[in-house]
């Protein structure tokens, strides 16, 4: 058992620790404080519930150093935008060589074929596009939904996460229908074009499009930004059905599940959705990405293209696809997004799992660990949550506070979201035999 004290004492502890052996990022910290608001250029660097900002001199592999010379194995790897590592050579290489013939054009460059061949081999749909985050994907694909079924409604899934696009930030509060708590100056009740459910409730998931007003599903195959929730078998094919059923267009967001294998989720298991996004992964870390389509959606855009005019649509900036990123994103589909790499990532994230679900039982704990490809989370309940409710009912805060202090003290980083792990391509067996062993010492001092 473990107790509030005993959180209590670890965190002021442990937070102590990090603050003496770390004099340069405070030293960072109090500098940067003076014209950054919050002392930091965006506010998820706050995340990781350090006394002050953890400074990053060097990343490359699987290995992180911090501005006070500290090494640290990572498997956060910048909450998978590095989930193929830090700086694989490949992609290095290639953002070197295209640094000095321009950044960006506005003008297709001799990259774009290859990309495009190895989206469509790679992820199974024949069109592409390409924009800077998939949050700026996700706000296209949705806008191309309604305008192709002059519906104005999405469903998503409570707990679901798909970057800054304000339709998705509305949640479910005791089965009431809500705006999400963090969504500032927000001037439309989203709710009015937003229908939200609980993931893996196919009764309520036909009675949401039944009325035949939904545009688009958006959703991961599995969640993974409110905990991690697998979906139950048969969900995704009942969603994969009733969209159909119903004409509603469905959408997988595979920016985390991409750790699933190659391909992502939908390509390693099934359904394939009319419509599909990836994100941050998808050029190694640059800022990329990209949404592909059927041959079926394909004509319903050229039809609503072709009934407007030029000119400003709402969909990409003039940034999007420039050669920067395209050469990016092709060194990384056709060298480090790889099956080999999987082939590694993937019996790795395994025996992580289950080093983890050794060390939690032998503390008499009997907290869940569940996996998605090359991504694990441990989750501080008995039992694994179906849903978004669920997850949230299972997080705790201090405790996870507690325990990501405790393990960045010992030179390992998680990502400050939940206890989240990623495994990638350089990741090696003797940092996954720290972190269990890190985990273990973390839990025998906070259950005595």
């Amino acid at each position: 058992m473990i107790t509030g004290s005993a959180i209590e004492t670890m965190i002021a502890a442990e937070a102590e620790r990090f603050a003496k052996a770390k004099p340069v990022s405070a030293d960072r910290a109090k500098r940067a404080a003076a014209h950054w608001y919050r002392g930091v250029p965006f506010h998820w660097m706050l995340d990781w519930g350090t006394p002050f900002p953890l400074f990053v001199k060097e990343a490359k592999g699987a290995h992180l150093w911090d501005v006070d010379g500290q090494a640290f194995d990572d498997f956060c790897l910048g909450d998978t935008g590095a989930m193929f590592g830090h700086s694989p050579p490949p992609i290095a290489e290639a953002i070197a060589h295209q640094a000095s013939r321009g950044l960006t054009a506005m003008l297709p460059g001799e990259d774009v074929v290859a990309v495009g061949d190895a989206l469509a081999s790679t992820f199974g749909l024949p069109w592409w596009q390409v924009t800077s985050s998939a949050s700026e994907a996700n706000r296209a694909v949705i806008r191309w939904c309604r305008g192709i079924t002059g519906r104005d409604k999405i469903l998503v899934f409570n707990g679901c996460y798909h970057g800054a696009v304000d339709d998705v930030f509305v949640d479910l509060r005791d089965g009431v229908a809500e705006l999400r708590r963090s969504l500032v100056g927000q001037v439309y009740d989203v709710r009015d074009h937003t229908r939200v459910i609980e993931f893996n409730d196919r009764d309520a998931l036909e009675a949401a499009l039944a009325p035949g007003d939904v545009a688009a599903v958006l959703t991961e195959p599995a969640l993974t930004n409110v905990g991690m929730v697998l979906p139950e078998p048969g969900f995704l094919d009942a969603m994969r059905e009733l969209t159909r059923r119903f004409g509603t267009l469905l959408v997988f967001d595979e920016t985390h599940t991409i750790s699933t294998g190659h391909g992502g989720y939908s390509r390693t298991f099934g359904p394939s959705p009319d419509m599909f996004v990836l994100g941050k992964p998808v050029a190694g870390g640059v800022p990329a990405a990209v949404y592909g389509f059927t041959n079926e959606v394909a004509e319903r855009m050229e039809r609503v293209r072709a009934s407007g005019e030029g000119g400003h649509s709402g969909i990409g900036t003039t940034l999007s696809a420039n050669p920067l990123a395209m050469a990016a994103m092709r060194a990384a589909l056709e060298h480090v997004m790889t099956p080999k790499a999987y082939d590694h990532m993937l019996p790795l994230a395994a025996q992580l799992e289950e080093q983890i679900r050794g060390v939690i039982r032998a503390r008499g704990l009997g907290w869940h660990v569940t996996r998605v490809g090359a991504r694990g989370e441990f989750i501080c309940e008995d039992s694994a949550p179906r849903n978004g409710s669920e997850a949230r009912m299972a997080m705790h805060g201090p405790l996870e506070r507690a325990i990501h202090l405790f393990l960045i003290n010992r030179g390992i980083l998680i990502a400050p979201f939940h206890n989240m792990t990623l495994v990638c391509p350089a990741t090696s067996q003797g940092q996954v035999d720290r972190l269990a062993n890190a985990l273990d010492d973390c839990l025998q001092t906070l259950t005595g």
